[in-house]
């Protein structure tokens, strides 16, 4: 049998600091997946379900989106395809712990806003459908029948669609996301901000405007047999954990790796791979070739430096550009040139803090390298500068040609499961006027046209009173935004909040006037429809689309599946007369992936493919013949100049990260044990000789507090409270905070350009020393 949920929240105090692990994964992580699944999901249930993940007639992990073996590859998938993160995730949703109307009737909405994330998420599955009126301080159980009443009433209250704003997380199906959009779009707005707003938005601003598409170019295949990986702001080991098995097939193969961030990760260091002999007893494989510990946001300058280096290699050799590729494929290399040959070296240094003769040896490698794959996260996409820097990476592969071969490649690793599914169904507030075409011709209804609004300004116009009402499928929108406290009293400020939800979290506990919560079905379990159990789609961070297939009972009979919520809401909000059959969606999902057929492109014959044992994969110009949709109708080189980042005396740059023990906003545990951080979440990673020159010791309490100069000159400043100091080898200048603890930092307003990502990796903050007893944490 599973344990009970804790009683109690988390106790900072009981802080341990140690060293930090010298490995990945390795028998360590089989224990951990093992201990965490039989306390949520008891032995038996956790013997049943664990082997259907990431199987071909299983299910697809609920945590990333890293892409599964290929058969056309002469790949095959491994009794256990998958991590300990990817076991964490599904012991989460398959729990067998629950949170029902007597739980509801224990706990006010006062004190569910007094709990972290953690003990919100740590009670269980969500059993029945609840809503939260005026002037109750409780949610109390409604029927779906009255809940859907309810959201319609709402809805139509307000003077337009332009009032509502319609939020999706990765999480999201392919069908649910489909119908999602073509709800919203036949309501009236295209108002869908999403969870790629704050993630990847930037790598897709940057890529559709150099190769014509905002996603990556390579396949598994491509990145494992490359001659040299440069892993740039990211950490697989926690993030993505099997990323760390592909790379491991790259060393075996003879290649190379980069490891470029602030922070030495272990993941990048050295893998325990407990698919083998090597990585389950003894030392594992060592995998950074090169770790160069690059200062917060000097990544645009590093990327400049090399595409000098290789022109500069060009003019004293020859032979290093591949000139036939830049005279075919591409536009705009001489005004690229021009400026990419003139570095100032000391700021180069000052900017990366990396030598100069650390970043040469990285150019030499990309020299000598015939197959190059870039990939790159969150510590290059939320910045200021993130599409600038993007748009240099992908300058630099340009050089050498190296996109639309086989082996190279650019790689951006999205970090939920299905998030880049979701854009491709429709999920995007800009969606071009080809796709509101389409839909059109499909169900004969008319599409609006003008842009809506994404995640940062959903949040600007519902603090304004612009938005009056917020619907979520997935996701935790208050955890997960910037500027923590104003997003909760912007959704507080609602008239209607409503979340499609499988457990308790943040969100829940900041509701609008009228709140509801819905429960739906998760991907482990079983979806009976009239027309027999149904399986869903989802989308990999490579681009292939395959089947989803969950097996088990659902947590409880009152939940729907997200399909089903949707469709019914939209037949009580749009009417029976609304040409939309939208009850065939719900008895057979067929339909469904039939009219995305013939809606998105590269999704013909949607349901004879998906069943294919792995799916099929979306075309992509870039990678599969060198075709390039934009408006040069070629590869395009541009100009990127960095801007150095202005830190005050006395101030440090601040990035969010994860702990090991969590994905996205769920916490799964308390354990930080490749940084050596145990049983604490509140605290600050500071280089040792930072600490002293701000006169602190290691273990001291401080607040951290930000400031950022408005659009009107006005400066704001945002704090957390009772941060413990952990001394650690960051880069010096810069510190390190687990998200959400650390998200109240950061000022909606600071943006990336052209993206309008938050800056979550590059907040500028100030230390004050504060007292009083530890268990006031």
């Amino acid at each position: 049998m599973a344990r009970n949920a804790p009683r109690h929240d988390i106790d900072e105090s009981r802080l341990e600091v140690g060293a930090a692990e010298d490995a990945a994964a390795g028998m360590k992580g089989v224990l951990v997946s093992l201990q965490r699944s039989w306390e949520q999901m008891g032995v038996s249930r956790t013997t049943r379900t664990l082997p259907l993940l990431n199987q071909r007639s299983g299910f697809d992990c609920p945590g990333c989106a890293w892409p599964d073996p290929q058969e056309a590859d002469g790949d095959k998938r491994k009794a256990a395809e998958f991590c300990e993160n990817g076991a964490k995730a599904v012991a989460e949703e398959a729990t067998t712990r629950r949170v029902g109307p007597d739980f509801f009737a224990r706990h006010s909405v006062a004190d569910l806003a007094d709990k972290t994330d953690y003990w919100l998420g740590q009670q269980g599955r969500i059993t029945h459908p609840v809503v939260l009126r005026g002037g109750d301080t409780h949610y109390r159980p409604i029927t779906w029948n009255e809940a859907f009443d309810v959201i319609a009433s709402e809805l139509r209250r307000l003077n337009g669609p332009d009032e509502a704003t319609f939020y999706t997380s990765g999480r999201t199906s392919n069908e649910a996301a489909f119908l999602h959009q073509l709800l919203v779009r036949s309501f009236g707005t295209n108002n869908l901000p999403d969870c790629s707003n704050m993630c990847h938005e930037s790598s897709g601003t940057a890529l559709t405007e150099t190769i014509g598409i905002g996603k990556g170019s390579v396949s598994l295949s491509d990145l494992e047999h490359a001659d040299l990986v440069l892993v740039v702001g990211q950490n697989p080991g926690t993030n993505h954990p099997r990323m760390l098995a592909s790379l491991e097939k790259v060393k075996h193969r003879g290649g190379r790796i980069v490891a470029v961030n602030p922070l030495p990760e272990t993941g990048l260091m050295r893998f325990k791979n407990p698919q083998n002999l090597r990585g389950a007893l003894g030392r594992g494989s060592p995998l950074a070739d090169e770790f160069a510990q690059i200062r917060i946001g000097g990544d645009l300058a590093l990327f400049k430096a090399l595409g000098s280096l290789l022109l500069q290699a060009e003019h004293d050799r020859g032979g290093v550009l591949d000139q036939q590729f830049i005279d075919e494929c591409t536009h705009g290399y001489d005004e690229f040139a021009d400026q990419a040959r003139w570095v100032d070296w000391d700021e180069v240094v000052e900017a990366t803090g990396l030598p100069r003769e650390q970043i040469t040896r990285i150019a030499e490698m990309l020299i000598d390298s015939e197959r190059t794959v870039a990939c790159w996260a969150m510590g290059l996409t939320q910045h200021k500068q993130g599409v600038d820097t993007i748009r240099e990476v992908v300058n630099l592969m340009l050089l050498r040609g190296m996109i639309g071969k086989p082996g190279a490649g650019v790689c951006p690793v999205r970090g939920h499961s299905n998030v880049q599914g979701d854009r491709t169904m429709g999920i995007w507030e800009k969606m071009p006027d080809t796709f509101l075409d389409a839909l059109e011709n499909e169900f004969g209804v008319t599409m609006p046209r003008h842009h809506g609004l994404d995640t940062v300004d959903t949040l600007k116009a519902m603090k304004t009173g612009n938005v009056k009402a917020f619907f979520a499928v997935g996701g935790n929108f208050a955890s997960a935004t910037p500027d923590t406290r104003g997003t909760e009293r912007a959704l507080r400020a609602c008239a209607l909040t409503v979340q499609v939800s499988t457990k308790l979290n943040r969100s829940h506990a900041v509701p609008g006037r009228t709140a509801l919560i819905l429960p739906t079905l998760g991907r482990t379990e079983r979806d009976p429809q009239e027309s027999g159990d149904q399986f869903v789609t989802v989308e990999d961070s490579m681009s292939v689309v395959h089947a989803s297939r969950g097996r088990l009972a659902p947590a409880s009979e009152h939940l729907l599946s997200e399909v089903a919520i949707i469709s019914r809401l939209a037949r009580k909000l749009l009417g029976p007369e609304h040409p939309i059959r939208w009850e065939d969606f719900e008895a057979d999902y067929d339909v469904i992936r039939d009219h995305i057929a013939a809606v998105v492109p590269g999704c013909a014959n949607f349901n004879r493919r998906v069943r294919q044992p792995d799916g099929f994969v979306l075309p992509n110009g870039p990678r599969d013949n060198r075709t390039f949709t934009t408006k040069t109708g070629r590869a395009n080189f541009t100009v990127n100049i960095p801007e150095p980042i202005e830190i005050p005396e006395g101030r440090l740059l601040l990035q969010t990260l994860r702990s090991h023990d969590q994905y996205n906003t769920t916490i799964y545990g308390l354990s930080d044990r490749y940084r050596g951080i145990e049983d604490a979440r509140r605290v600050v990673l500071i280089n040792a000789d930072d600490i002293a020159s701000l006169d602190l010791a290691d273990g001291d309490l401080v607040n951290l507090v930000s400031a950022w100069s408005g659009d009107q000159g006005v400066t704001e400043e945002r704090r957390v409270e009772r941060f413990r100091v952990v001394a650690y080898p960051t880069a010096k200048g810069c510190a390190a905070a687990y998200y959400p603890e650390a998200n109240p930092l950061v000022p909606l307003g600071a943006v990336a350009e052209r993206s309008n990502t938050p800056v979550s990796k590059a907040i500028i903050v100030r230390l004050e020393r504060t007292t009083g007893p530890e268990q006031d944490l």
